[in-house]
């Protein structure tokens, strides 16, 4: 298990390893990690796909990119690369089209407002068969996460998916708090 460097485990919420190791990621793969924040996803993503895939782990915090860059470089993993984006906007990274064989979503939806953007950024960077992995909160849990109306349901989800050129795919079991979602882009 990865030993993460924030104050409690994520793990009482949502297991990335397992998240991942349920989403299918295997070595060699070029993935991105949509929202890595402090780099939960980023770092299993980085143990699955090996030393000779690629693991983008974009924010548009640059604190915590360089935080994870630096976690990165202790764990010797440098098959991790931070990128600054700005996911809201299609093409608000420098990652080319059709270049990468999946991405992760995980906790993002509940914060930005463009969701449809988000969406399509994650269809524009992705091989067409290629699969997006979305965990999200289900619930509100004692103020930690998403608060209530921030809550974007599973089935608000699969629609923008469906209507943005993915395929569903299938569900995971993403934790007590969390849902997890897999779709194909078309």
């Amino acid at each position: 298990m990865i030993h993460t460097p924030l104050c409690y485990n994520i793990s009482m919420f949502s297991d990335p390893v397992s998240n991942v190791e349920q989403f299918g990621i295997s070595e060699g793969m070029h993935v991105a990690d949509f929202g890595s924040g402090s780099g939960f996803y980023t770092l299993a993503l980085a143990k699955a796909v090996g030393d000779i895939g690629k693991v983008y782990a974009i924010d548009i915090q640059k604190d915590l990119l360089q935080r994870l860059k630096n976690e990165a470089i202790r764990a010797r993993m440098h098959n991790v690369e931070v990128v600054w984006g700005d996911l809201e906007h299609i093409g608000g990274m420098r990652l080319r089209e059709a270049s990468l064989d999946a991405v992760v979503l995980a906790n993002i939806f509940f914060q930005v407002e463009d969701k449809t953007a988000l969406v399509l950024e994650a269809k524009r960077i992705l091989k067409r068969g290629s699969r997006a992995l979305v965990v999200e909160w289900a619930d509100s849990f004692g103020n930690m996460g998403a608060v209530d109306e921030a809550i974007v349901s599973p089935e608000t989800i699969r629609e923008l998916f469906k209507n943005n050129g993915f395929s569903f795919d299938r569900e995971i079991s993403a934790g007590e708090h969390h849902y997890g979602l897999i779709f194909r882009k078309n």
